[in-house]
């Protein structure tokens, strides 16, 4: 079962990443996870890839597509994987699909949590985060015992700046304009699947599970 998860930033897609990885033993995939690892266990794609991130670059496609084939073909993946993050653009997408064509193989579903951009902003400027021990919070869904202090270890909680309205409202930009063609790409290889990101957590993880199959 090799799934790619998509969705704007702030659906949840990665949460369910990791409850789908859980329930059907598959590892759950990052870029930013195969990136540290290949760094440092000092690889040689790890050190091509550590050239650009010092210069403070993106690591290029071709690169990225490389280590992502790489990880995919160790021992773990033989059942199956879950993309997250990966690919972002269709230039990244198709060099996946070659890559998988070379392999005999092709993933089996792209599952897109939908959520309108309204709800992924108020969802996101609500998030408080405890810089102390990492503890994190939303004012309406898991508000603090007592507003603005963690309850853990009593520190200040503050707002990200990746969670402000105005940054969040830039990346979603951002994902309309590289990552939202991929919705397009994947229904036309007719392996798209859609669920509704709005609904409680465990909902959306049944959606998918009925999708995938018990």
């Amino acid at each position: 079962m090799k799934i790619i998860m998509l969705g704007a930033p702030g659906a949840g897609k990665g949460t369910q990443a990791q409850k789908i990885a859980a329930k059907y033993d598959i590892p759950h995939i990052s870029t930013g996870d195969i990136f540290r690892a290949n760094i440092k266990n000092n690889t040689e794609l790890g050190k091509k890839a550590k050239e650009y991130m010092d210069q403070g670059l993106l690591v290029p496609d071709e690169l990225t597509c490389d280590l992502v084939t790489d990880r995919i073909q160790q021992d773990d993946c033989k059942n199956g994987f879950i993309l997250d993050g990966f690919p972002r653009t269709i230039p990244q997408a198709e060099a996946l699909t070659n890559a998988l064509n070379k392999l005999g193989t092709a993933m089996d579903y792209a599952i897109d949590v939908d959520v309108p951009d309204e709800n992924i902003v108020n969802r996101m400027s609500g998030r408080r985060a405890c810089l102390k021990c990492g503890a994190t919070y939303h004012i309406v869904t898991i508000p603090p015992k007592k507003e603005g202090i963690c309850d853990k270890c009593g520190a200040e909680l503050v707002q990200r700046e990746d969670d402000a309205p105005e940054t969040v409202q830039k990346r979603l930009t951002v994902y309309h304009e590289q990552t939202q063609p991929l919705i397009d790409y994947y229904k036309k290889a007719g392996i798209l699947k859609t669920v509704d990101g709005t609904k409680d957590l465990e909902d959306v993880f049944k959606s998918i599970t009925d999708i995938l199959g018990a």
